[in-house]
Protein backbone atom coordinates (compact mmCIF):
# COMPACT_ATOMS: atom_id res chain seq x y z
CA UNK A 1 0.00 0.00 0.00
CA UNK A 2 1.46 3.39 -1.00
CA UNK A 3 1.52 6.30 1.46
CA UNK A 4 -1.47 8.07 -0.11
CA UNK A 5 -3.69 4.99 0.19
CA UNK A 6 -2.36 4.33 3.68
CA UNK A 7 -3.36 7.84 4.82
CA UNK A 8 -6.83 7.56 3.25
CA UNK A 9 -7.29 4.16 4.96
CA UNK A 10 -7.09 5.91 8.34
CA UNK A 11 -10.52 7.43 7.69
CA UNK A 12 -13.22 4.78 8.09
CA UNK A 13 -16.26 6.84 7.12
CA UNK A 14 -18.42 5.15 4.47
CA UNK A 15 -18.39 8.34 2.35
CA UNK A 16 -14.62 8.14 1.79
CA UNK A 17 -13.28 6.24 -1.23
CA UNK A 18 -15.01 7.52 -4.36
CA UNK A 19 -14.25 10.49 -6.61
CA UNK A 20 -16.45 12.53 -4.29
CA UNK A 21 -18.42 12.07 -1.09
CA UNK A 22 -22.09 11.17 -1.67
CA UNK A 23 -24.45 12.51 1.00
CA UNK A 24 -28.22 12.50 0.36
CA UNK A 25 -27.96 12.75 -3.45
CA UNK A 26 -25.34 15.50 -3.17
CA UNK A 27 -21.72 14.91 -4.22
CA UNK A 28 -18.92 16.91 -2.61
CA UNK A 29 -15.57 16.77 -4.42
CA UNK A 30 -12.35 18.58 -3.58
CA UNK A 31 -8.96 18.71 -5.32
CA UNK A 32 -5.72 20.61 -4.83
CA UNK A 33 -3.78 22.17 -7.71
CA UNK A 34 -0.42 23.36 -6.40
CA UNK A 35 2.47 25.14 -8.06
CA UNK A 36 5.61 22.99 -8.47
CA UNK A 37 3.51 19.88 -7.76
CA UNK A 38 0.84 19.93 -10.47
CA UNK A 39 2.16 22.75 -12.64
CA UNK A 40 4.82 25.38 -13.14
CA UNK A 41 3.89 28.93 -14.09
CA UNK A 42 6.31 28.71 -17.02
CA UNK A 43 4.10 25.98 -18.52
CA UNK A 44 0.68 27.62 -18.39
CA UNK A 45 -0.96 31.04 -18.32
CA UNK A 46 -2.79 32.08 -15.17
CA UNK A 47 -6.04 31.61 -17.10
CA UNK A 48 -5.09 28.02 -17.97
CA UNK A 49 -4.04 27.31 -14.39
CA UNK A 50 -7.39 28.44 -13.00
CA UNK A 51 -9.35 26.64 -15.72
CA UNK A 52 -7.56 23.32 -15.16
CA UNK A 53 -7.98 23.63 -11.37
CA UNK A 54 -11.74 23.83 -11.99
CA UNK A 55 -11.80 21.08 -14.63
CA UNK A 56 -10.09 18.43 -12.50
CA UNK A 57 -12.81 18.89 -9.87
CA UNK A 58 -15.65 18.95 -12.36
CA UNK A 59 -14.29 15.68 -13.74
CA UNK A 60 -14.90 14.05 -10.34
CA UNK A 61 -18.53 15.17 -10.41
CA UNK A 62 -19.15 13.80 -13.90
CA UNK A 63 -17.39 10.56 -12.99
CA UNK A 64 -20.07 10.01 -10.36
CA UNK A 65 -22.90 10.88 -12.80
CA UNK A 66 -23.56 14.11 -10.91
CA UNK A 67 -24.41 17.59 -12.20
CA UNK A 68 -22.09 20.25 -10.72
CA UNK A 69 -23.94 23.25 -9.25
CA UNK A 70 -21.66 25.28 -6.97
CA UNK A 71 -17.94 25.81 -6.33
CA UNK A 72 -15.84 27.14 -3.45
CA UNK A 73 -12.32 28.39 -4.14
CA UNK A 74 -9.26 28.59 -1.93
CA UNK A 75 -6.44 30.53 -3.60
CA UNK A 76 -3.04 31.10 -1.98
CA UNK A 77 -1.14 33.70 -4.02
CA UNK A 78 2.47 34.92 -3.92
CA UNK A 79 2.97 38.55 -2.89
CA UNK A 80 4.52 39.40 -6.26
CA UNK A 81 1.42 38.43 -8.26
CA UNK A 82 0.19 41.29 -10.43
CA UNK A 83 -3.35 42.61 -10.77
CA UNK A 84 -3.35 41.49 -14.41
CA UNK A 85 -2.48 37.93 -13.32
CA UNK A 86 -5.23 38.06 -10.68
CA UNK A 87 -7.71 39.07 -13.37
CA UNK A 88 -6.53 36.16 -15.53
CA UNK A 89 -7.07 33.74 -12.64
CA UNK A 90 -10.54 35.11 -11.92
CA UNK A 91 -11.48 34.92 -15.60
CA UNK A 92 -10.25 31.32 -15.85
CA UNK A 93 -12.32 30.29 -12.85
CA UNK A 94 -15.44 32.16 -13.92
CA UNK A 95 -15.51 31.19 -17.60
CA UNK A 96 -14.83 27.51 -16.90
CA UNK A 97 -17.49 27.44 -14.17
CA UNK A 98 -20.01 29.16 -16.44
CA UNK A 99 -19.34 26.68 -19.26
CA UNK A 100 -20.68 23.90 -17.01
CA UNK A 101 -23.44 25.90 -15.32
CA UNK A 102 -21.58 26.26 -12.01
CA UNK A 103 -21.91 29.22 -9.63
CA UNK A 104 -18.85 30.24 -7.61
CA UNK A 105 -20.33 31.01 -4.20
CA UNK A 106 -17.31 31.78 -2.00
CA UNK A 107 -14.02 30.56 -0.61
CA UNK A 108 -10.84 32.04 0.82
CA UNK A 109 -7.69 33.87 -0.32
CA UNK A 110 -4.36 34.10 1.49
CA UNK A 111 -0.81 35.23 0.84
CA UNK A 112 1.73 32.50 0.11
CA UNK A 113 5.20 31.94 -1.36
CA UNK A 114 3.67 30.30 -4.47
CA UNK A 115 0.35 29.79 -6.24
CA UNK A 116 -1.72 27.03 -4.62
CA UNK A 117 -5.37 26.40 -5.47
CA UNK A 118 -8.00 24.19 -3.89
CA UNK A 119 -11.50 23.85 -5.35
CA UNK A 120 -14.60 22.27 -3.84
CA UNK A 121 -17.45 21.40 -6.19
CA UNK A 122 -20.97 20.61 -4.96
CA UNK A 123 -23.06 18.49 -7.34
CA UNK A 124 -26.43 16.79 -7.50
CA UNK A 125 -27.29 13.27 -8.67
CA UNK A 126 -30.30 10.99 -8.77
CA UNK A 127 -28.35 7.92 -9.91
CA UNK A 128 -24.80 8.06 -8.52
CA UNK A 129 -22.04 6.04 -10.19
CA UNK A 130 -19.69 4.57 -7.60
CA UNK A 131 -16.42 2.65 -7.73
CA UNK A 132 -18.04 -0.39 -6.17
CA UNK A 133 -20.24 -2.60 -8.34
CA UNK A 134 -17.98 -4.85 -10.39
CA UNK A 135 -18.82 -8.54 -10.64
CA UNK A 136 -16.85 -11.53 -11.94
CA UNK A 137 -17.15 -11.54 -15.73
CA UNK A 138 -17.85 -7.82 -16.06
CA UNK A 139 -15.84 -6.05 -18.75
CA UNK A 140 -13.52 -3.14 -17.92
CA UNK A 141 -12.89 -0.26 -20.32
CA UNK A 142 -11.70 3.31 -20.61
CA UNK A 143 -12.70 6.27 -22.74
CA UNK A 144 -10.53 8.24 -25.14
CA UNK A 145 -6.82 7.68 -25.71
CA UNK A 146 -4.31 7.36 -22.88
CA UNK A 147 -0.63 8.24 -22.78
CA UNK A 148 -0.55 11.73 -24.29
CA UNK A 149 -0.70 13.61 -20.99
CA UNK A 150 2.44 11.90 -19.69
CA UNK A 151 4.21 12.47 -23.01
CA UNK A 152 3.40 16.17 -22.95
CA UNK A 153 4.44 16.49 -19.31
CA UNK A 154 7.86 15.05 -20.20
CA UNK A 155 8.19 17.71 -22.92
CA UNK A 156 7.48 20.43 -20.38
CA UNK A 157 9.89 18.94 -17.85
CA UNK A 158 12.59 19.02 -20.56
CA UNK A 159 11.88 22.73 -21.21
CA UNK A 160 9.94 21.96 -24.37
CA UNK A 161 6.66 23.54 -25.48
CA UNK A 162 3.25 22.00 -26.04
CA UNK A 163 0.33 23.08 -28.20
CA UNK A 164 -2.39 25.18 -26.56
CA UNK A 165 -4.82 22.37 -27.40
CA UNK A 166 -2.59 19.80 -25.70
CA UNK A 167 -4.43 17.32 -23.50
CA UNK A 168 -2.28 18.50 -20.58
CA UNK A 169 -4.09 21.86 -20.58
CA UNK A 170 -7.16 21.24 -22.75
CA UNK A 171 -9.09 18.45 -21.02
CA UNK A 172 -12.16 16.93 -22.67
CA UNK A 173 -14.65 15.70 -20.09
CA UNK A 174 -16.96 12.74 -20.73
CA UNK A 175 -20.16 14.04 -19.12
CA UNK A 176 -22.42 13.20 -22.09
CA UNK A 177 -21.15 9.63 -22.25
CA UNK A 178 -21.63 9.06 -18.50
CA UNK A 179 -25.08 10.64 -18.31
CA UNK A 180 -26.46 8.75 -21.33
CA UNK A 181 -24.78 5.41 -20.49
CA UNK A 182 -25.11 5.33 -16.70
CA UNK A 183 -27.85 2.66 -16.76
CA UNK A 184 -25.34 0.22 -18.26
CA UNK A 185 -22.34 1.05 -16.05
CA UNK A 186 -21.64 -1.09 -12.97
CA UNK A 187 -18.91 1.22 -11.66
CA UNK A 188 -16.89 4.21 -12.76
CA UNK A 189 -14.18 6.71 -11.87
CA UNK A 190 -12.03 9.25 -13.65
CA UNK A 191 -8.44 8.39 -14.56
CA UNK A 192 -6.38 10.97 -12.67
CA UNK A 193 -3.55 8.90 -11.20
CA UNK A 194 -3.05 6.67 -14.25
CA UNK A 195 -4.87 3.61 -15.60
CA UNK A 196 -2.85 1.04 -13.62
CA UNK A 197 -3.09 3.00 -10.36
CA UNK A 198 -6.83 3.56 -10.75
CA UNK A 199 -7.38 -0.10 -11.63
CA UNK A 200 -5.73 -0.83 -8.30
CA UNK A 201 -8.43 1.26 -6.59
CA UNK A 202 -11.20 -0.63 -8.38
CA UNK A 203 -9.51 -3.93 -7.52
CA UNK A 204 -9.25 -3.04 -3.83
CA UNK A 205 -12.82 -1.73 -3.62
CA UNK A 206 -14.38 -4.71 -5.40
CA UNK A 207 -11.91 -7.39 -4.23
CA UNK A 208 -11.39 -8.59 -7.78
CA UNK A 209 -8.57 -8.67 -10.30
CA UNK A 210 -8.45 -8.41 -14.07
CA UNK A 211 -7.63 -10.61 -17.03
CA UNK A 212 -6.40 -8.31 -19.79
CA UNK A 213 -7.10 -8.91 -23.48
CA UNK A 214 -3.55 -7.88 -24.38
CA UNK A 215 -0.50 -6.29 -22.79
CA UNK A 216 -0.93 -2.60 -21.91
CA UNK A 217 2.33 -0.62 -22.27
CA UNK A 218 3.49 1.45 -19.30
CA UNK A 219 3.40 4.65 -21.33
CA UNK A 220 -0.38 4.11 -21.48
CA UNK A 221 -0.99 2.52 -18.08
CA UNK A 222 1.14 4.91 -16.02
CA UNK A 223 0.11 8.20 -17.64
CA UNK A 224 -1.58 10.37 -15.02
CA UNK A 225 -3.92 13.36 -15.34
CA UNK A 226 -5.79 11.87 -18.27
CA UNK A 227 -9.27 12.60 -16.86
CA UNK A 228 -10.83 9.95 -19.05
CA UNK A 229 -13.39 7.50 -17.64
CA UNK A 230 -12.52 4.05 -16.30
CA UNK A 231 -15.62 1.88 -15.96
CA UNK A 232 -17.07 -1.61 -15.80
CA UNK A 233 -20.19 -3.14 -17.31
CA UNK A 234 -22.00 -6.41 -17.85
CA UNK A 235 -21.00 -7.98 -21.20
CA UNK A 236 -24.70 -8.39 -22.01
CA UNK A 237 -24.88 -4.57 -22.26
CA UNK A 238 -21.88 -4.23 -24.57
CA UNK A 239 -23.81 -3.41 -27.76
CA UNK A 240 -26.02 -0.84 -26.06
CA UNK A 241 -23.06 0.77 -24.34
CA UNK A 242 -21.03 1.05 -27.53
CA UNK A 243 -24.06 2.53 -29.30
CA UNK A 244 -24.36 5.28 -26.66
CA UNK A 245 -20.61 5.87 -26.79
CA UNK A 246 -20.83 6.39 -30.55
CA UNK A 247 -23.68 8.89 -30.11
CA UNK A 248 -21.58 10.98 -27.72
CA UNK A 249 -18.50 10.53 -29.95
CA UNK A 250 -16.61 8.82 -27.16
CA UNK A 251 -13.90 6.34 -28.18
CA UNK A 252 -14.02 3.22 -25.98
CA UNK A 253 -11.26 0.67 -25.38
CA UNK A 254 -12.23 -2.58 -23.65
CA UNK A 255 -9.11 -3.85 -21.86
CA UNK A 256 -10.28 -7.03 -20.13
CA UNK A 257 -12.67 -8.65 -17.71
CA UNK A 258 -12.99 -9.07 -13.95
CA UNK A 259 -11.76 -12.32 -12.43
CA UNK A 260 -11.08 -13.64 -8.94
CA UNK A 261 -7.37 -12.94 -8.61
CA UNK A 262 -4.97 -10.40 -7.16
CA UNK A 263 -4.02 -7.29 -9.08
CA UNK A 264 -0.64 -5.55 -8.85
CA UNK A 265 -0.07 -1.99 -9.98
CA UNK A 266 3.18 -1.67 -11.93
CA UNK A 267 3.53 2.12 -11.70
CA UNK A 268 5.31 4.36 -9.25
CA UNK A 269 3.02 6.53 -7.15
CA UNK A 270 2.39 10.04 -8.49
CA UNK A 271 1.93 11.48 -5.00
CA UNK A 272 4.61 10.13 -2.61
Amino acid sequence: MNLENYFISQFKDAHVGDDGALVDNTVYSKDAFFENVHFKKEWMSHYQIASKAMIVNISDAFAMNAVPKYALLSVAMPKNITKAQMRELACGFQETAAKYGIKIIGGDTISNIKLDITVTVISETTKPLMRKGLRIGHLVAYSGKLGRSSKELKKLMNLGKIHKKSKFVNIELRDKFVSTSSRYLSCGMDISDGLFSDLEKLSSTNRLGFKFKSRIPKRVGCSGEEYEMLFGFDPRDKKALLRHAAKSRTPITIIGKCVRKNYKNGCKSHHF
